[in-house]
């Protein structure tokens, strides 16, 4: 198969995706597999092949991450619920001070969203952001901009959101070092975030107008989880998925016996998201009755089915490209380029601003980078992680009106679209440079 063929296929695939999910406004879960189908078939592959490849694709990464996607859904569920969120924001503006109410936000995002997709999580935290700006007297803009910018950070680089933590089944990156990574390197990607709201976003004043203030939401939740039990439900798994990381270093810190065992049982994502579901059932008040529990669960089922969807149609996807000789006919070009980091975060970048979803971009940008990786040299733990983190940085270049998040954010703080464009697209832009440059800085001391 001609190389210019193959890869005329691949383009055609990448553009009708764009415009079929964002001028058409059709399911990403359709068009993913309806591309599958098309490179498959133009690729050459037999029609049982492609059925089989589309079916093993789909079951094999819902097969890897479904359980880690569902439990980090529930546990969002219930920290909405509870109040759980409202704790966290109140702890972290206890030790930052109320005067600076922006870098709460900033911080209580960035947590928030470490389970919790950002679209969801601005949502939930959005009437606490609103009687934090008018209690603070600071304009609704500024605060909204920390906050989408503090989500961001985390929901791009760091799992167990369903984006890094489905790049890194796809990539076979070390999950454990992509947390701990990703944390790194989202704090100054969520700092700069901060910054620029105070800069930039500052020069828009937006009344908070709340329809509660901070007191009434207090009261609406009734007595509100401790702050230790608030956080635990979030921190637990990442600890214990990073101990399963430090567990299999080849140095053997915790030896090759028992405690090695323990550590890999209890700190396989699978295991540490259910016992962070554990902890999360436990701030259910019990006057809540007893099937608050089972309805709250439910709902956070329901609400990771359209991501269970996407992810598995994506996989699908990935495992025809996986087949076809992508990585002879492009790893050549791509080396003579010599841009390193950048060429997934340009891919990423393009499809980003394309499409506007920032979890299909990294879904297709990672399945297309997966045969390649060998030819590219990526082949080391941190190789892969920080190829990982390029997409993430990528997806996050730019958040525009094709996005959902632009008009959640827009529309939840009280923004018109040029407002939105300034801070939100804007903010968007600078994290994401700010990503691939911290990066790629990295890479000269690691790659």
């Amino acid at each position: 198969m001609a190389g210019w063929y193959l890869f005329l296929v691949i383009i055609v695939a990448v553009v009708g995706m764009v415009l079929l999910i964002s001028r058409f406004k059709w399911h990403p879960f359709i068009v993913l597999l309806l591309a599958g189908y098309f490179v498959g078939i133009l690729g050459g592959m037999s029609v049982d092949d492609l059925i089989n490849t589309l079916t093993s694709g789909f079951g094999s990464i819902l097969g890897s991450i479904g359980i880690v996607i569902i439990a980090g859904t529930i546990i969002g569920t219930i920290l909405e619920k509870t109040g759980a969120a409202l704790t966290m924001a109140n702890s972290i503006l206890g030790l930052v001070g109320k005067k600076r109410a922006p870098l709460t936000m900033s911080l209580t995002g960035y947590i928030v969203s470490i389970p919790v997709f950002c679209d969801s999580g601005f949502v939930i935290l959005s009437p606490i952001n609103r009687a934090l700006a008018a209690k603070s007297g600071v304009s609704l803009a500024v605060m909204a901009t920390c906050l989408s910018s503090g989500l961001y950070a985390t929901h791009c680089l760091v799992p167990p959101t369903p984006g890094p933590i489905i790049m890194a089944g796809t990539l076979n990156a070390d999950l454990g070092l992509v947390i701990l990574v990703g944390l790194l390197v989202s704090i100054p990607v969520m700092l700069v975030g901060y910054l620029y709201a105070l800069k930039i976003s500052s020069k828009f004043d937006i009344p908070a107008n709340p329809e509660v203030s901070l007191e009434e939401l207090i009261e609406k939740y009734g007595k509100l989880p401790n702050a230790m039990r608030s956080f635990a439900p979030i921190l637990l798994p990442i600890i214990l998925i990073a101990l399963k990381s430090v567990a299999d270093f080849p140095s053997a810190p915790f030896g090759e016996g028992g405690a090695k065992a323990f550590f890999d049982f209890i700190g396989n994502p699978v295991t540490a998201l259910i016992l962070g579901v554990g902890l999360a059932v436990t701030l259910i008040p019990k006057k809540e009755g007893k099937g608050t529990a089972f309805s709250w669960i439910s709902d956070g089922i329901h609400s990771s089915a359209s991501i269970l969807a996407i992810t598995g149609a994506g996989g699908a996807f990935g495992a025809v490209l996986k087949t076809l000789p992508i990585a002879e006919v492009l790893s050549s070009s791509l080396m003579q380029l010599n841009a390193g980091l950048l060429i997934p975060f340009i891919i990423a970048a393009l499809l980003k601003s394309a499409m506007g979803a920032s979890t299909v971009a990294m879904i297709v940008t990672s399945a297309m980078l997966a045969p390649l990786m060998g030819q590219l040299g990526w082949t080391s733990e941190i190789a892969k992680v920080l190829a990982l983190l390029s997409i993430g940085a990528g997806s996050m270049t730019v958040s525009h009106a094709n996005d959902s998040y632009f008009w959640v954010v827009s529309q939840f703080s009280d923004m018109d679209t040029a407002t939105a464009y300034k801070t939100q697209t804007g903010v968007t832009l600078v994290q994401g440079v700010t990503t691939i440059t911290i990066l790629m800085i990295i890479g000269l001391f690691v790659l």
